[in-house]
């Protein structure tokens, strides 16, 4: 099978390929999610976790469990955020990528914003003031 996508992290330690297209992509605005990315919010997609193959750099990919069941992965060497999943649930089989990471050009269909009650006071925009007034997801 060929991939459709590639990525990697930022010092090209770790490299990935996907065999299928990225599904969900969301903007998590949680305060996990900017911890780990120094960022305001963080964009991910999912894919199922036997669709993402580890080129290189296995070694390299370190995991941290930040809350009970889940566990954030990155490169030891340059400390990008790749991936994240949940072992339990309805969603155990999946994986989430950091959609940044791509090498390859991807377009997305739609997309949403979470946990737009963590957003930071100094990143709001007109743009998501008006995502959070029609957005009707669970925080």
């Amino acid at each position: 099978m060929q991939a459709l996508h590639h990525g990697s992290c930022l010092c090209g330690a770790i490299r990935y390929q996907l065999f299928n297209e990225p599904k969900a992509l969301s903007h998590c605005h949680c305060t996990q999610c900017q911890k780990a990315h120094g960022a305001a919010f963080a964009s991910y997609a999912s894919v199922p976790r036997t669709a993402l193959s580890i080129v290189s750099g296995l070694e390299a990919l370190k995991g941290y469990q930040s809350s009970p069941g889940v566990t954030r992965q990155f490169c030891a060497h340059c400390g990008s955020s790749l991936f994240w999943h949940d072992t339990s649930g309805q969603f155990a089989d999946w994986i989430s990528l950091a959609v940044a990471t791509l090498d390859t050009p991807w377009v997305p269909g739609k997309s949403r914003h979470v946990w737009l009650d963590s957003r930071l006071s100094w990143s709001d925009t007109a743009m998501v003031q008006l995502l959070e007034a029609i957005s009707h997801e669970p925080q």
